[in-house]
């Protein structure tokens, strides 16, 4: 018999199916499940809080924890900006944090990983654009309605208060 005759004959019980169910059985009897699971193991329950905000993906050592730890410094200067009148806010600016905010919120919830610090800051940086819009609209709104005889007298107290 030939030596390519005999190494055939050999291997056959390799790729009979008996011997993947057998396989099978073996991996599916020790684990109890036929696919793997994504639950927790044990080494991802026995670190502490710190690692596993380092090891995860948007964790302490990306740009994906740092950037929105910096944006809320714009959402503060926003709320600062509660306390000036409203005809010195600028509709461009205010504009622009409110397009940023919104558009951007919906982005957080697209992208991967989801961010959903990166989505906190930019829905109040939105909130606050769009308090801030109102403000002017409102202002400007109330400016258009007042009497032309009020801004005279406006007008007159102004020039007695300077001189």
């Amino acid at each position: 018999m030939p030596a390519t005759t005999t190494l055939f004959r050999a291997a056959r019980p390799v790729f009979q199916q008996s011997a993947s169910r057998a396989v099978f059985r073996t991996n599916f009897s020790r684990t109890g499940r036929r696919f793997a699971s994504t639950a927790p193991t044990g080494e991802t329950t026995s670190q502490s809080w710190f690692q596993r905000m380092w090891n995860s993906p948007v964790g302490l050592k990306t740009v994906h924890f740092w950037a929105p730890v910096m944006k809320w410094a714009l959402v503060i200067a926003g709320i600062s900006d509660f306390a000036r009148p409203a005809d010195k806010l600028s509709v461009t600016q205010n504009g622009a944090l409110t397009a940023t905010g919104l558009i951007w919120t919906r982005w957080c919830f697209v992208i991967t990983p989801k961010n959903y610090l990166l989505a906190a800051v930019n829905f109040f940086l939105g909130c606050v654009g769009i308090t801030q819009l109102t403000r002017i609209a409102l202002y400007r709104a109330s400016q258009k309605n007042l009497p032309a005889a009020a801004e005279e007298e406006a007008e007159k107290v102004k020039e007695a208060v300077k001189s």
